[in-house]
């Protein structure tokens, strides 16, 4: 409305207007305001509350308006003035209350204050009278009588006193004047209404407020004229026909019916519907009541009704009628798919069934008529069947082939329908035929023939091959059964050497075969099925045996019977290569098993002869010299090539010379007897002591051997392994962990040989370790000896077997046409089930006695009901279901059931037509049993009423004849005929009716069929005299008052208005509605218009509304009106949760604020009122924070205790409040609160110390560990950085030796380290934070350096300096093991990189001289013999045990002799010096053997008795195992992985003799097993390290 509203108020407003109220109780201010005021109007609010304004920017002084209002004022800082930040609509704050008044709070904090400013907001008019519609629709009805009243909508203006509506004004007209009373206004009939000359009236009311400038506003009143009713409607037909094709869609439009009514208004208004109808057609059928359409609601099915017969009726709106009728052909469509019956069906089918056979009985059905129901029938192509016509739609299932299950075992037969429509219609049946079995196949073999291969030696039990054969046929006739056909095998049946599983067809080996003896043979397996008779065929298995490596080499040449030496001769003269003899042997295996191999195993002079590989030819490698010995003795091994391989050796004794007359013989010597008998004495006990001490080391290795509770293998170099111990690549076998029978063993021993092993020798059962592999061989000589023998299997082909289809039987079809042979029956409808009709056999001709075989049997058309049947016994036709004709075919004048009786062997069908004939069981039925009818109490005598005609089912005489009416002074009944010779009748008003007089009727009327006897049905004529409108609504109350609580549910009701019109029907019928009511109250209230009723429909709101007052209006059904007033008080309940406002808040709060702190200010609100308003406030208890009330609402957050951040860096504080309503109301807030943080915590390390392991010769810079320190605090208090302390080490400082990053605490090498300078040191690393002063912690770092092997051995004994060779003289009758010398070599590494270990690299002989692997001793391999050269040189390689190893080398001269000097030159001997050197090495031969032998005795007896505790083999070569297993190139010495003492050695040398020995002296620690000494290691690695340690000691110096 812009500013013109208030304008004159402007100075008023500047100069006097503000007027202040300042109450000093309270200290609150008041404002009063006229509303729409511009932005930016303001008062002084500080100079009125004498407010210091420079502290309010200090004390963050602001406004807070309750609620969630807007902001309508604020509050300049820098003046002090409360300014308008909004325009203010007193309408939209307050409506219609006449004080409006806005609240505000001015706060201010430290310490807090509050005041309350109010502004009372005035109104000015800015709003013009308004009617609820523009235009006001009245219909009056013409005989409305003068002085009738007719109540108006008043207008509504949103200002409220004077400027509110005041008058009205009415448009002068001549036949209405206006009455205005209490704010009610009426139009008052002042002259009576004539609809024939003006029909509708247009007045113009105007409203006009108070104010000034006066508003006003306008609405156009349009009145009807309402005709009276005086013409009944009237059809354009008679009678209405149509024709609709079925299926037709929902929604089609059948046609239109037309009525009209000279009438207007209601008078003339038609309705349509339907009169009597059945239930069907009210489902097929609907008709539009106003435009009279019929269409289509439901499916309309021309097989279930061909045509449709329908009364409708036209009606005007009081109540007169009139009648038609119509009459809807349906045509047929073809719209149903012929339908497929299984009338009879054989199945399974056998199949050997013969063509042409019958198999089954299908009847096909078509609903639809005519051309439509014709119906062609197939079958699918691809099946051994066809389809062939029977009686009428009868069609036999007749097969066309031979059938076989093998191929086909079922058929799914699809059979389909197709009808002779347009669109043609088809359907489809599968009917699924089972071909039974006959056993009809013999079992078949999946190959021509089978190959088995199997190894000789096999087990017993194991299997060779696997046959199957397979049985087309079903269940027992395709059961396979295996089975052995009687034969022989090299003269034995074949069952001794195979075996057949019946079931699996798996043929086992029944025994071990040889293939020396047999390769191959064959079996014949025949396999039989379970079928009667049994079917089989055969098949033949060809067993073939392949070699096994089973039989060793035989030697023929040289002959080793007797052990017996083969002399051969050599000449001198012989060059290299020159043949000397050749050695024959012949294996009895066959392929690579019988391949032979020749090696030379020992020889006197290892380079003078070598032997074929392949040919076994010896030849001589170089030129004979004069120094070879005269004697040479070769053994020969022969070896196979089997796995494993098997080996057998001979001796050949070879003498170099031209003749035998050259070679050397043992002449006469002048001696006495007695040196000869000495002689003869020492050589006897000489062979008797080494036979004796020989067949002692036999028994105790035997003895040894066979005890399996401590498992040994007792040959030299061999390893003893725990009986709970399996090393690696061992097998378990069937899973018990022990191998399943005992290995059998060859023990090879040759004559002066140390190296004899034991080897395996196959054992009996599959997958057990080959012969020569032993735990001295490494793990990967254990691969192939498992791996399985392939063996190539050849596949055959079976064809497959055909059947040729067997000839077409021919199939005959007699069809029986026995010509209109069809009989027909006459029966009433309702007979009892069981009633017998007729005897239809007799009719047909037919023989009784074969009915049931011939399975007779009555079928309905469309598969209906079943109404009747046939007695097998006796061939009655007989009812079998109360047949009802009304309900089978309606009113048609024919009702006939057609049935057919059906026989099989053969086909023949007879239809059956019987008539059912109608009896009187339906009485004529009204279709209401009250006919209801309104005549007006102005209608004319002679007036026609047309009442509902009565219905009967029967049909003819038996339906409706006559009426008749109860006789009455007022109507008379006239009988009426149709065209289609039904009746109906009519009431005729014979006298005018007065409802005066009589308000009603009530009229008997009776209808009457022509049956016998005769039934009626009556209805009661209900005849209700309407009146004329001329009396308008009453309200029971001119004021209703009601009182509503707030929030009252949906639909409660508030108050009932009652209002009475003593007029009746339409006149006396009075609606409801609500006028002047707010646009706020229409959302929230409803009035029901019939009951009155008014009810809630939104939610109440005391906080928004308080009271709402409203205008009710009363108006009967011609528009005569009345109005009441109604005030509804609305009641505050408690529904509104206090509301929590946080207005101040120091977020983050330092952890070292003092106690008693106000960290926030809150404001908690509640928008109820009184007691509900009231709030009390708390907060949770487990934080350090509380609630302390201030002014007003207002609430303090205060610290009531010391915070922390380190515990706790955030606290969700939550504050509840609640009121103090009915039941009470609460609401909750959580503020979060963050403690800002301060440096009060050090750096704390996560270990106490730290150690860093590092190996030595590492790289500067390398990182040697990483420590780590938390700080609680955050950001820059909590950041550490690392640094070192000062320090030093080794005199040097500790920065020089390792560094560390201030950032991550990672401590890196700044130098190489060396473990032999120092093993450790210590540094100290200071962690220090960020903070403000910092605060720090130390921590002590341990680094420790690890050994690297860097140092290579230095060898002391003998002395490489100047490479010098060190000479040792080595006498010429030292025995194979003799110590020669010793090596001695140290290394300043430590652990496992000081181990030291042994080599010969380079040796003039290298079979003569050996090294112990860890004691560094040189010792004699074997015997010196003459032909070994004087000057031996020896270069001896020590490495350490490093990774990577490192190593040195020294050189040793060794000479071979007793004397030096002997050195230079070789004497001959006469015959008596070399008799007396025999004797004298007889006597020292005898001494060593004897001591030897009573050594060994003795060291047995020690070894047995040690065994008790400490299990040792303690025999040359063996290796001890402690009990617990160590892993390879490892010893277990208290888990440090180095050994904890030093060994100590004993020197021992004695005068003259240069063959000292050195002597391990027991280390401190007991059962320690040396690094090297594993089970990788072959065992002559171990041969000196567990040697004997009860050597004798002799007198000597002690080294350490």
């Amino acid at each position: 409305m812009g500013d013109k509203g208030f304008s004159p108020l402007r100075p008023i407003f500047f100069f006097a207007s503000f007027f202040v109220t300042l109450h000093l109780v309270n200290g609150d201010l008041s404002y009063s305001i006229p509303e729409e005021m511009k932005r930016g109007c303001y008062w002084n609010v500080a100079k009125d509350l004498g407010l210091d304004l420079r502290t309010f920017v200090s004390r963050q002084a602001r406004l807070d308006f309750e609620g969630t209002r807007k902001r309508y004022c604020d509050i300049s800082l820098n003046t002090g003035d409360l300014i308008t930040s909004e325009r203010m609509d007193r309408e939209s704050l307050c409506g219609k209350k006449p004080s409006c008044v806005v609240k505000v709070d001015l706060v201010l904090e430290n310490p807090l204050e509050l005041h309350r400013v109010s502004i009372h907001v005035e109104d000015v008019n800015d709003n013009s009278p308004k009617f609820k519609n523009n235009l006001i629709e009245m219909e009056i009805w013409e005989s409305a009588e003068k002085g009738n009243r007719f109540s108006i909508e008043e207008a509504l203006d949103a200002d409220i006193g004077k400027h509110a509506v005041q008058r009205y004004n009415l448009q002068k007209n001549e036949h209405f004047i206006l009455s205005v009373e209490n704010n009610r206004v009426e139009l008052v009939l002042d002259n009576k209404l004539d609809r024939e000359k003006q029909k509708e009236i247009n007045l113009l009311l105007t409203a006009l407020d108070g104010g000034s400038p006066q508003r006003s506003g306008t609405v156009v009143i349009h009145v009807t004229v309402l005709d009276a009713n005086d013409n009944a409607p009237v059809f354009s037909q008679a009678v209405y026909k149509a024709s609709l094709p079925e299926n037709s869609p929902l929604d089609t439009i059948v046609m239109k019916l037309s009525a009209t009514d000279a009438d207007e208004g209601a008078n003339g208004d038609v309705t349509y519907d339907f009169g009597h109808v059945s239930d069907d057609e009210v489902n097929v059928f609907s008709i539009d009541p106003k435009t009279g359409e019929i269409k289509v609601t439901g499916v309309i099915d021309f097989e279930e009704s061909s045509s449709f017969e329908i009364r409708v009726e036209a009606k005007d709106g009081l109540g007169l009628t009139s009648y038609a009728k119509v009459i809807i052909d349906v045509t047929d469509v073809n719209d149903n798919a012929p339908v497929i019956f299984i009338k009879s069906l054989t199945n399974p089918i056998p199949e050997n069934v013969s063509p042409g056979s019958e198999v089954g009985i299908i009847n096909v059905q078509d609903r639809d008529s005519e051309t439509n129901r014709q119906v062609r029938c197939s079958i699918q192509q691809n099946v051994p069947f066809k389809l062939v016509p029977s009686i009428k739609n009868y069609y036999s299932v007749v097969s066309t082939g031979q059938l076989d299950r093998e191929l086909v075992s079922d058929y799914n037969i699809t059979i389909t329908a197709t009808d002779e429509g347009s669109p043609p219609l088809s359907s489809s049946k599968t009917v699924q035929l089972s071909v039974a079995d006959i056993n009809d196949n013999p079992p078949v073999f999946e190959e021509q023939s089978y190959s088995a291969y199997v190894s000789e030696n096999n087990k017993p039990g194991s299997t060779l091959c696997s046959v199957s054969a397979r049985d087309p046929d079903w269940r027992q006739n395709g059961t396979v059964i295996y089975s052995l056909l009687s034969g022989e095998v090299n003269g034995a049946p074949v069952s001794s050497y195979v075996s057949v599983n019946g079931d699996t067809g798996v043929i086992h080996a029944v025994r071990s075969f040889d293939y020396e003896q047999f390769r191959s043979f064959k079996v014949h397996v025949m396999a039989r099925d379970n079928g009667s008779p049994p079917l089989s065929s055969n098949v033949t298995v060809s067993v073939f045996i392949s070699d096994v490596n089973d039989n060793s080499p035989q030697i023929l040449y040289p002959s080793p019977e007797g052990n017996s030496f083969m002399t051969e001769l050599v000449p001198k003269a012989a060059h290299g290569g020159s043949l000397v003899s050749k050695v024959i042997a012949v294996d009895a295996d066959s392929g690579q098993n019988a391949w032979l191999s020749y090696h030379i195993v020992k020889s006197t002079d290892p380079g003078l002869f070598t032997i074929g590989v392949h040919s076994g030819e010896i030849r001589t490698q170089r030129d004979i010299s004069e120094s070879d010995s005269m004697k040479q003795n070769l053994i020969v091994a022969v070896k196979d090539n089997g796995q494993p391989s098997l080996s057998a050796t001979c001796s050949m004794y070879l003498l170099i010379s031209d003749n035998l007359a050259e070679v050397p013989e043992l002449k006469d010597i002048s001696y006495d007897e007695k040196n000869s008998k000495l002689t003869s004495y020492l050589i006897i006990a000489l062979v008797c002591v080494s036979t004796f001490f020989l067949t002692f080391i036999i028994i105790i290795l035997g003895v040894r051997f066979c005890r399996r509770r401590k498992p040994r293998l007792l040959f030299d170099g061999a390893v003893a392994i725990p009986s709970a111990y399996l090393p690696p690549n061992y097998a378990d076998v069937d899973g018990t962990g022990t191998l399943r029978s005992a290995y059998n063993y060859d023990a090879y021993l040759t004559t002066g040989s140390r190296t004899s092993d034991f080897k395996f020798v196959s054992s009996y059962n599959d997958n057990t370790l080959p012969a020569d592999q032993t735990l001295r061989k490494s793990p990967t000589d254990f691969a192939d000896p498992f791996e399985d023998l392939e063996a190539s299997i050849e596949q055959v082909r079976m064809a497959q077997k055909r059947y040729s289809a067997a000839g077409l039987l021919a199939f005959f079809l007699q069809l029986l046409h026995i010509g209109n042979g069809d009989v027909s029956f006459s029966i009433d409808e309702e007979m009892k089930p069981g009633s017998v009709i007729g005897n239809v056999a007799k009719d047909l001709g037919l023989i009784v006695g074969k009915l049931p075989a011939r399975k007779a049997r009555i079928d309905s058309e469309l598969n209906r009901e079943r109404y009747f049947d046939i007695n097998l016994n006796t061939g009655d036709l007989i009812v079998a279901k109360r047949i009802d004709r009304e309900a089978l075919c309606g009113e048609k004048t024919s009702c006939i059931l057609q049935c057919e009786l059906i026989l099989e062997a053969p086909l023949e069908l007879h239809r059956i037509s019987l008539q059912i004939q109608d009896i009187n069981d339906n009485p004529p039925v009204f279709a209401k049993d009250e006919i209801r009818l309104e005549i007006n109490e102005l209608a004319e005598k002679g007036s026609r009423f047309r009442v509902l005609e009565a219905h009967d089912t029967d049909i003819r005489q038996n339906a409706v004849q006559s009426y008749a009416l109860q006789s009455n002074d007022y109507l008379v009944l006239q009988i009426q005929s149709k065209s289609d010779g039904g009746k109906f009748a009519e009431l005729v008003l014979n006298k005018k009716l007065d409802r005066e007089e009589q308000q009603e009727l009530r009229l008997l009327l009776t209808a009457l069929d022509g049956g016998s006897p005769q039934r009626t049905g009556t209805a009661t004529v209900h005849v209700r005299v309407l009146d004329a409108n001329d009396n308008a609504p009453v309200f029971s109350q001119n004021v209703y008052e009601a009182r509503l609580p707030e929030n009252s549910p949906i639909g409660t009701i508030v108050v009932t208005v009652a209002a009475s019109d003593v007029d009746e029907g339409l006149n006396g019928e009075v609606t409801y509605e609500l006028s002047r009511i707010s646009e706020t109250g229409r959302r929230l209230f409803a009035l029901n218009i019939t009951t009155g009723e008014m009810k809630v429909i939104g939610p109440l709101d005391f906080e928004k509304e308080s009271i709402y007052e409203m205008r009710i209006n009363a108006k009967d059904g011609y528009g005569l009106t009345a109005e009441s007033k109604l005030i509804l008080d609305i009641l505050d309940v408690n529904d509104n949760r206090p509301e929590i406002s946080v207005k101040s808040l120091n977020n983050p709060v330092p952890e070292n604020v003092s106690p008693g702190t106000e960290v926030g200010i809150i404001n908690v609100q509640d928008r109820d009122s009184e007691t509900n308003r009231q709030v009390r406030c708390s907060i949770q208890q487990n934080v350090p924070f509380k609630l302390v009330p201030s002014i007003k609402n207002y609430y303090s957050v205060v610290s009531t205790g010391q915070l922390d951040r380190e515990l706790v860096s955030d606290y969700n504080i939550t504050i509840t409040a609640t009121d103090e309503g009915s039941p009470p109301l609460s609401s909750s807030k959580t503020v979060q609160l963050s403690v800002a943080d301060i440096n009060d915590n050090p750096p704390v390390f996560e270990e106490q110390s730290y150690s860093a392991y590092v190996s030595e010769n590492n790289k500067p810079g390398s990182t040697l560990c990483s420590v780590s320190a938390r700080d609680p605090d955050w950001r820059q208090n909590g950041t550490v950085i690392y640094s070192l302390l000062s320090g030093e080490v080794n005199g040097a400082p500790v920065s020089s030796y390792v560094s560390v990053n201030g950032d991550t605490g990672v401590i890196h090498a700044v130098r190489s380290f060396d473990y032999e300078q120092f093993k450790s040191f210590k540094v100290h690393v200071m962690a220090r934070d960020n903070g403000s002063p910092p605060l720090s912690s130390n921590v002590t770092v341990s680094v420790i350096i690890s050994d690297v092997n860097d140092n290579s051995p230095q060898i002391l004994y003998p002395s490489p300096e100047g490479n010098s060779f060190m000479t040792e003289l080595v006498p010429k009758a030292a025995h194979g093991g003799s110590l020669v010398s010793k090596v001695i070599a140290v290394d300043a590494d430590s652990g496992q990189n000081a181990w030291l270990s042994y080599h010969i690299v380079k040796s003039t002989d290298p079979g003569l001289f050996t090294i112990g692997v860890h004691s560094g001793e040189i010792r004699t391999q074997r015997d010196i013999s003459e032909s070994d050269s004087m000057k031996q040189n020896l270069i001896v390689a020590v490495k350490d045990n490093g990774q990577p190893s490192l190593s040195a080398t020294c050189s040793m001269y060794l000479l071979i002799s007793d004397n030096l000097a002997e050195v230079p030159e070789l004497k001959d001997i006469s015959y008596d010096e070399k008799n007396s050197k025999l004797t004298s090495y007889l006597i020292i031969a005898l001494v060593c053997v004897s001591t030897f032998f009573l050594t060994f005795i003795i060291i047995i007896l020690g070894v047995r008795f040690c065994h008790r505790r400490k299990p040792r083999l303690l025999f040359d070569g063996a290796v001890a195992i402690p009990s617990a297993y160590l892993p390879p190139n490892y010893a277990d010495v208290d888990g440090t992985g180095t050994l904890r003492s030093a060994y100590n050695y004993d020197a021992y040398l004695t005068t003259g003799s240069r063959t000292s020995d050195f002597k391990f002296v027991s280390s401190y620690n007991d059962n320690t097993l040396p690094a090297d000494q594993t089970l990788r290691k072959s065992p002559t690695d171990f041969a000196d390290v567990f040697g004997d340690c009860d050597d004798s000691p002799e007198v000597g110096t002690y080294f350490k």
